[in-house]
């Protein structure tokens, strides 16, 4: 079955009522309708989707926390305005692409805005290769992948598309006046035009705008900058191909405030590819007041005020949304990425973009499990170069349902599964817990699976595996419609699977 652009996980609904349903699942209400197919696949506890009723527990978003600094740019042809982030992992390597200039006020003299290139085994060492293709200065000892007139943002991804060509194993857009031109590439290093004209005009276009194949759905998918009522604001459109490309639509936000997103960053998540993450720039211009006056390095914000006020009361910060659709978003009000002053001076429009892509790493602390790296800009508009930071966050750890010490509870919609284990990625403290409870779709404890056959599961994991006192094996239910009881006391469930 093919599915629209506004159709993925709800099956057939409408764009509304899939609004609808996102709206009342995260006020609490109970949507009704057939039980959720959950198959084999993770959910994570992002927003209400699985949940049906709460006592005492609570949806809590957690934050990254700062690492060292990747990426200083120093050299002559990067700048303080380096920015815009593609990042993915390509087999061994990881790689970096990014917008690499200089803006006023700058110690540096003024160039032309280029696609720089990094790489990574670790995540944590970058190298630029001197890729000898473009001039800077007399040399071509640099690693610049394109330049073009009026450049002003890339991105690309290695396709995993399997009628993707050779020639155009990796594809991508920039922008140009009128649009975003597509651009391919058999090695990611080596780039040119998709096309000849640009393949999306209906956006403003002035920020990240990115793609990626879908292979859930079997399209690319497109997300992009436009001005909706004169604020910044994001679309999405898909294609078959690559070049031909449906109308843009609005993303929606029920129950959220209204703001300016900067940039979008929106990809599926690759333990759990039915669910789309969202890492939006929040973009808000508070004017010039006492607090204003008071945040760090007041006289760089005043010299960038001078060339527009803007440039010196504006700020920007990094927030997280989720959709099931890749239309319709649960956006948090909190800020993911919050500035401060642990790391960096950071209260400066375009300091805490996040980079487009997640990647696995493995952890600081010997023996632990891998972690998330997100990667942070910094130092924005101030003297000569601009940082990027890694920042790290717990696998599937971007929102957990959390249980305080005196304990709460909290049952899922009825659903279906295919597996014979209930995995968990949860973590507690030493005198917290969780234990499950598996009923039938009228919410009676189903015997052999209920509250007193489950003991008390404790720890810090992963991929705990929950058993009763008859064992793990939850087989026999598969394919039956259940609903799943948690009982916590301190604690905080990140995701759930069946395991096959």
């Amino acid at each position: 079955m093919k599915y629209s652009p506004l159709h993925r996980h709800f099956g057939l609904w409408s764009s509304a009522a899939v609004l609808a349903l996102m709206l009342l699942a995260w006020c609490g209400a109970a949507p009704q309708g057939p039980p959720l197919s959950l198959g084999s696949q993770r959910e994570l506890f992002v927003d209400r989707y699985l949940i049906e009723t709460t006592s005492g527990v609570e949806l809590q978003l957690h934050h990254p926390m700062p690492k060292e600094m990747v990426m200083h740019h120093d050299k002559p042809w990067e700048g303080n305005d380096c920015i815009f982030y593609t990042i993915f992992r390509d087999g061994p390597i990881i790689r970096m692409y990014y917008t690499a200039t200089t803006n006023e006020p700058s110690t540096l003299p003024a160039h032309d805005v280029f696609i720089a290139y990094a790489e990574s085994q670790d995540g944590v060492h970058w190298v630029r290769p001197d890729l000898e293709q473009f001039e800077f200065n007399g040399s071509k000892k640099n690693n610049i992948i394109w330049a073009s007139p009026k450049l002003d943002n890339w991105s690309c991804f290695k396709d995993p598309n399997p009628a993707a060509s050779p020639e155009a194993r990796y594809k991508g857009f920039h922008n140009v006046e009128k649009g975003l031109m597509a651009v391919k590439s058999s090695d990611g290093i080596h780039w040119s035009h998709l096309s000849d004209k640009p393949v999306l005009t209906d956006g403003a276009f002035d920020s990240l705008n990115l793609a990626f194949w879908n292979a859930e759905r079997g399209v690319y998918r497109a997300y992009y900058r436009d001005l909706r009522n004169g604020l910044r604001d994001i679309k999405t459109a898909t294609s078959q191909d690559f070049i031909h490309w449906t109308p843009g639509v609005w993303l929606e936000y029920p129950g959220a405030a209204t703001e300016q997103l900067y940039t979008n960053n929106v990809i599926p998540y690759y333990r759990a590819p039915q669910l789309y993450l969202g890492f939006p720039t929040r973009y808000l211009d508070r004017g010039w007041s006492d607090a204003m006056r008071a945040l760090p390095e007041l006289a760089d914000r005043e010299a960038r005020s001078n060339v527009s006020r803007r440039y010196g009361t504006a700020l920007t910060d990094g927030l997280l949304m989720s959709s099931r659709d890749g239309s319709v978003f649960h956006r948090w009000p909190e800020a993911f990425i919050r500035p401060g002053l642990r790391y960096s001076d950071n209260w400066v429009y375009g300091d805490n973009y996040q980079n487009w892509g997640l990647i696995e790493t493995k952890s600081d602390l010997p023996g632990g499990p891998d972690d998330l790296s997100i990667y942070v800009t910094e130092h924005h508009w101030r003297g000569a170069y601009s940082n990027l930071r890694r920042f790290t966050l717990r696998v599937d750890g971007f929102v957990s349902v959390n249980a305080p010490a005196k304990g709460g509870e909290f049952t899922t919609r009825p659903l279906t599964f295919i597996g014979k284990q209930l995995e968990m990625n949860f973590s507690t403290s030493v005198a917290g817990s969780v234990r499950v409870e598996i009923q039938d779709a009228d919410g009676k404890p189903i015997p052999g699976y209920g509250l007193k056959d489950c003991p008390e599961i404790f720890g810090d994991n992963l991929e705990r595996i929950v058993s009763w006192k008859g064992g793990s094996d939850v087989n026999p239910l598969a394919g039956k419609p259940v609903r799943l009881r948690f009982v916590m006391t301190d604690a905080d469930l990140y995701s759930i699977r069946f395991r096959p």
